[in-house]
């Protein structure tokens, strides 16, 4: 499989029907793919896929829901810690490894962008994001530090699609991208 593509996970129907329908987005687009196509592809009827979603929206909006968990377990966990510089590093930490386990899906909206922008999915996650760049933003701060800190996000999401061509495992790309954001957060609440 390419690194693009997800692997398949093994388990329930809701969970193979999700890995296909992403599988067959990626090869030809949301748009282009259909019900019927994904049941083909699962070897199972239109009927049997209907029990389970009812639009390709559902399929996606289900995606989202499991595989954003772990972000919004983050969310409520960064508001009740105290505003630090280690909190902030954790919160990256932690964020780095709910992307890792995401990355399928935010592959999909990074490829689907237009798509993705009219669809609740892509709405739910905006204000994912702003919710996260609060918990690493200080909002008094100089705004070269406020710029370092949202950078400091950005980076990571960069890291997922940009990073691909150069050399190194997966893990090791990983592991520079969260340390070049460690490095802008530490750097945006340097005392002056």
């Amino acid at each position: 499989m390419s690194s693009s593509t997800p692997t398949p996970r093994r388990g329930n129907t809701r969970q193979r029907i999700q890995d296909i329908a992403l599988e067959l987005f990626a090869e030809q687009g949301y748009e282009k793919t259909s019900l019927r196509e994904i049941a083909e592809r699962l070897d199972v009827t239109k009927a049997a896929l209907y029990y389970h979603f009812k639009t390709k929206e559902d399929i996606l909006i289900s995606m989202a829901e499991d595989l954003t968990r772990p972000l919004d377990e983050l969310l409520a966990w960064g508001r009740d810690q105290p505003r630090t510089l280690e909190t902030k590093q954790e919160i990256l930490r932690r964020y780095s490894a709910a992307l890792s386990g995401a990355a399928p899906l935010f592959r999909f909206m990074q490829e689907n962008q237009a798509t993705v922008r009219d669809l609740s999915i892509g709405k739910d996650m905006k204000g994912r994001m702003m919710a996260m760049i609060e918990l690493v933003k200080e909002p008094d701060a100089e705004l070269a530090d406020q710029v370092r800190s949202v950078a400091a996000l950005f980076s990571m999401h960069a890291g997922m699609f940009l990073i691909q061509n150069l050399e190194g495992s997966v893990e090791e790309k990983r592991d520079a991208v969260l340390e070049v954001a460690l490095d802008l957060i530490t750097q945006a609440n340097a005392e002056s």
